[in-house]
């Protein structure tokens, strides 16, 4: 029996870490992506020329029910404005690698400083419709952090339960018709947070991975 699964089931910072720590690749190319729910598009998704991008996990060690910290993007960004999305952006040709720019991005969009992260692994690669490849960087984060958010890019940072983004019960699919094509994603809500698309389907992944 895994740690967790079943009886008593925890969800802290510490029992993600271990979990976590198996992730340790090689990963299949393209196995992730909005294309597993939506396979009849899958040459439109996973296609040449994608954009290498890098987001952070966050979670936050607050002892017996650890969170996961997410950002509302600003209202008026050109591309996903408004949604919930983890901290991360574009890996940049200065970056040293996925784990450096994810980092890199967290501190400038929500002003979390490297040393309160703890780099634990990372879950395959993450192919997305609007055309990039992101690779979810997982980490444990110190609280007590203090946030500075970029208002720029970031109109809010909150944190949700890991118990209620694991619970397979909170992942509803759902569909929308786009240019007469129908395309399914996955929706979490949380409260007045609508967790849906990209970062859904990454939460999706993560529970596959780690929890199923």
């Amino acid at each position: 029996m895994r740690p967790g699964v079943a009886g008593e089931r925890v969800f802290t910072a510490d029992d993600f870490r271990r979990r976590a720590l198996r992730e340790t690749g090689p990963f299949a190319v393209d196995e992730f992506g909005d294309h597993r729910l939506n396979p009849g598009l899958r040459d439109m998704i996973v296609r040449d020329g994608l954009r290498d991008a890098a987001v952070l996990v966050p979670v936050v060690d607050h002892g017996p029910e650890a969170t996961v910290l997410l950002t509302q993007r600003n209202a008026n960004l050109r591309s996903h404005s408004g949604q919930v999305a983890f901290p991360g952006g574009r890996i940049d040709a200065g970056d040293a690698s996925a784990e450096a720019a994810a980092l890199r991005e967290t501190m400038e969009e929500i002003g979390l400083p490297g040393e309160r992260v703890e780099v634990i692994g990372r879950l395959p690669d993450y192919v997305t419709g609007s055309g990039y490849r992101i690779a979810p960087v997982l980490s444990v984060v110190k609280p007590g952090f203090h946030l500075h958010l970029n208002p720029a890019e970031v109109d809010a940072a909150f944190e949700v339960p890991l118990s209620f983004l694991m619970d397979p019960a909170n992942h509803h699919r759902q569909s929308r018709t786009l240019n007469e094509v129908r395309r399914y994603f996955y929706e979490m809500p949380f409260g007045e947070r609508y967790i849906w698309g990209v970062t859904a389907g990454i939460i999706r992944t993560l529970y596959e991975r780690l929890y199923a």
